[in-house]
């Protein structure tokens, strides 16, 4: 069962406004939130002798050779000095864009890097400007060597209600991202596949999927009790892709005020787009809190969780509930909510096996949403490469009354080496698909539904909450009702009322009814169960939170 920690105030967790994910890819926003790594150990980093030699690195490199383990060495010893926050001096007319007029504002697809070289993959940079209020350095590496990348403003269309003659009267302030694109669904075009847009976040794409959730280098005091902190990916060092190449390689700086850190991405797209990460961070001050592989989701409402809102859609959420995979081979399923005030979830274990955010539901009618498409919106499963050690997936809900906020944090949270001179190395890989679980030679949660406790028509008592939960699949076909089945039920603040397990007919679903009464109104109930039969767990762990009406 999580440990549960309810008392941060929820002004410490911004949200994500999502407009231009809903009405654009190309105007992906993702700034609010921090970035992403994880840890495989943990130690004080010593400084090396050139320290200041090799943090003070030419800001704007021309035919430098690039050496992956020189940037490490090159970052932990800027992790000695002090942070500048090169912010650009943007024109005024680039500073003060607005929403829709940044919006207007797109790459020419003729003008694309690689376009006419036959190598699979294109790159295009997004422009400066609206909450872009940073360029990013962007670099190609050819033979070993890296040599900037040139864009400039005719590599840019102006749309209306903008004047192109002002914009192309000024020297390009530089990118603020990039995105690449390649044959992700269909030969013949070359489809959006990641973009890298605002601090450390990124998103990619599976085959068949449209935009959903994000994830992020690195997360810095995130639901704390202290202001966040939000690392920035500052350069990019990207191969030139092998003619017809299938995957691609590239490389990162990461910095803010108390860590920096170089990460390195390898890329194969697919019905399942692969991301393999290896990071080095380094602290350069104390942390409270410090967020490895980071994704960042929408839950709105769902099947579980429809209170205060008058919508004809059924759910609406980028992902539907947190999967984790300990390292006893144990499989947790937690549906998300949107509480009414924030949820902090935290699941210690050491050494997992892996953790995400998944969509689960892919019925389009269950959402009736012919335009945002949820029901195609990508799952993502983090898998460690290596050992992470002690520490906990830490689940953050935060309350939200618009599916233009990202209100979902979900990360890996060490607990060892939150103070200066400590590093991390790491590597994991990220599964972007619709389907990111597989065979899996387990019954499965099919669903959740919540309503008030006792009988139908009947008052109740509002401290009482009736939980219904539909396990099928897996070790359960089959079995009929006459099977000895069992149920491993906990409950955490709370004691049950009434319970119920048993098999519905003309199919392999098992539901699970349970009435649960509130002991303490103060703090959360946490609930689990598990489905069991002849001393053998034949499903995966459900767990649940309930926090307090919106």
């Amino acid at each position: 069962m999580s440990k549960t920690v309810s008392e941060v105030p929820a002004a410490n967790m911004p949200m994500i406004d999502k407009r231009s994910f809903l009405t654009s890819s190309a105007g992906f926003l993702s700034l609010l939130l921090g970035s992403a790594a994880f840890p495989a150990f943990a130690q004080q980093a010593q400084a090396p002798a050139d320290a200041q030699e090799a943090a003070e690195a030419p800001s704007t490199p021309a035919g430098i050779p690039f050496d992956w383990e020189a940037l490490v060495a090159r970052m932990k010893a800027k992790a000695e000095t002090p942070y500048v926050d090169n912010v650009a001096d943007l024109p005024e007319v680039v500073a003060g864009l607005d929403y829709d007029a940044h919006r207007s504002i797109r790459y020419r697809p003729d003008h694309a890097v690689w376009k006419e070289e036959n190598r699979n993959f294109e790159l295009q940079a997004f422009y400066p400007g609206w909450v872009f209020d940073h360029t990013v350095q962007i670099l190609e590496i050819v033979d070993g060597q890296a040599r900037p990348m040139g864009f400039s403003a005719d590599d840019f269309e102006y749309r209306a209600p903008l004047d192109p003659t002002i914009f192309e009267a000024l020297a390009f302030p530089g990118a603020s991202g990039f995105r690449l694109h390649y044959p992700l669904n269909r030969n013949d075009y070359r489809d959006e596949l990641i973009t890298f847009l605002g601090s450390s976040y990124f998103r990619a794409l599976g085959r068949g999927n449209v935009y959903g959730l994000s994830a992020r280098g690195l997360a810095v005091d995130t639901a704390a009790g202290t202001a966040e902190e939000f690392p920035r990916f500052t350069r990019f060092y990207i191969e030139r892709p092998e003619r017809d190449a299938r995957q691609i390689r590239f490389y990162a700086e990461l910095e803010s005020p108390r860590v920096t850190g170089a990460y390195a991405f390898t890329i194969l797209p697919g019905v399942e787009t692969l991301i393999d990460v290896e990071a080095a961070i380094f602290l350069r001050g104390d942390v409270s809190r410090l967020g490895l592989a980071p994704l960042t989701s929408m839950y709105l409402f769902g099947e579980n969780d429809r209170t205060g809102f008058d919508d004809f859609r059924p759910e609406v959420h980028d992902n539907d509930g947190l999967a984790i995979l300990r390292a006893s081979g144990e499989r947790v399923w937690r549906p998300l909510s949107n509480p009414s005030q924030l949820q902090l979830s935290v699941f210690g274990e050491t050494n997992p096996r892996g953790f995400g955010l998944l969509q689960r539901d892919r019925v389009p009618d269950h959402y009736l949403d012919t335009e945002a498409r949820y029901e195609r919106r990508p799952s993502v499963w983090v898998e460690p490469v290596g050992d992470w050690g002690p520490g906990a997936v830490f689940l953050a809900e935060i309350p939200s009354d618009s599916e233009a906020n990202d209100n979902v944090v979900a990360f890996w949270m060490p607990e060892n080496g939150l103070t200066a001179g400590s590093e991390h190395r790491l590597r994991y890989r990220m599964t972007w698909a619709l389907d990111v679980e597989g065979d899996v030679p387990l019954a499965h949660v099919l669903r959740t539904r919540t309503g008030k406790g006792g009988v139908a028509a009947v008052e109740s008592d509002d401290d009482v909450r009736k939980f219904l939960v539909d396990f099928t699949g897996g070790p359960l076909q089959g079995l009929g009702e006459e099977a000895a089945m069992d149920v491993a039920l906990n409950v955490g603040n709370g004691e049950v009322v009434h319970k119920i397990l048993s098999k519905m007919p003309g199919n392999d679903l098992w539901r699970l009814i349970v009435d649960v009464r509130r002991s303490d109104a103060s703090k959360p109930v946490e609930l689990s169960a598990a489905l069991v039969r002849d001393g053998k767990t034949l499903s995966e762990t459900w767990t649940y939170q309930w926090g307090h009406a919106r």
